[in-house]
């Protein structure tokens, strides 16, 4: 379970999401050796993954463009979802040469 996972199942802000992840993630970080910094990272970049209106920077970015809440969801989601799998790519891509 990821990040992302979590915030799709739980249908909530980022901090839960990566509460969720980082509780989860010790174990598996001291079985795998990987890097403990590398997976913050990927916490970080997964946990916002997929936001929606459950997340008060939706509701900032909707009432500071003066969009409708369907435009605004369309809009703020695939943003959201970019920046985490760019995030991801990076953190994967990195881990790799660093």
């Amino acid at each position: 379970m990821s990040a992302g996972d979590g915030r799709l199942a739980l249908a909530a802000i980022s901090g839960i999401a990566t509460i969720t992840a980082a509780g989860i993630m010790p174990g598996a970080i001291k079985a795998s050796g990987v890097s403990p910094e590398w997976t913050v990272l990927a916490i970080g970049a997964g946990s916002v993954f997929f936001s929606h209106v459950n997340d008060p920077g939706f509701w900032l970015v909707k009432s500071y463009l003066g969009t409708d809440t369907a435009d605004t969801f369309r809009t703020w989601s695939v943003l959201e979802t970019v920046i985490s799998v760019a995030g991801l790519v990076f953190v994967f891509t990195f881990s790799h040469f660093l």
